[in-house]
């Protein structure tokens, strides 16, 4: 099944078992109400509801449950992994600045500056990995 939202996918399960809102609402004893709202994404049925609802439209509990639950979650992964890149990038544009403006003023010595562009250069590299992991 395609994700949607859990609204959608009851209102698609009624339909292929041709059943309307009101014959879901007495099977599930509730009101044709209640049922609009979930199928319009108003409202969610009861929680211990969910294996009735299930067994009604013969599917699981998961399968009834793949809706848009999981998207929040990507979001969330999404923006730490975008987070973790800008990070990396500054670190390393970072380290670069930082040795240069130190050289220049005679401020920093050839090891300090190698270890530190050698951080810059592994954030760079693990930059680079990430995106390639990304695409």
């Amino acid at each position: 099944m395609e994700k949607q939202t859990f609204g959608n996918m009851i209102a698609s399960l009624r339909k292929e078992k041709g059943m309307t809102q009101l014959e879901l609402a007495d099977k599930m004893g509730v009101t044709d109400k209640a049922v609009s709202k979930w199928e319009r994404d108003l409202s969610f049925s009861d929680v211990s509801s969910l294996p009735k609802l299930a067994g009604i439209f013969g599917v699981s509990v998961d399968e009834l449950m793949q809706v848009e639950a999981g998207s929040k979650e990507n979001t969330a992964h999404k923006r730490i992994g975008e987070m973790v890149m800008l990070i990396l990038k500054g670190v390393a544009l970072a380290m670069g600045v930082a040795v240069a403006v130190l050289s220049f003023m005679d401020q920093v010595e050839s090891k300090s500056a190698l270890g530190m562009l050698g951080m810059g250069l592994a954030c760079l590299a693990l930059l680079q990995f990430a995106q390639k992991e990304e695409a």
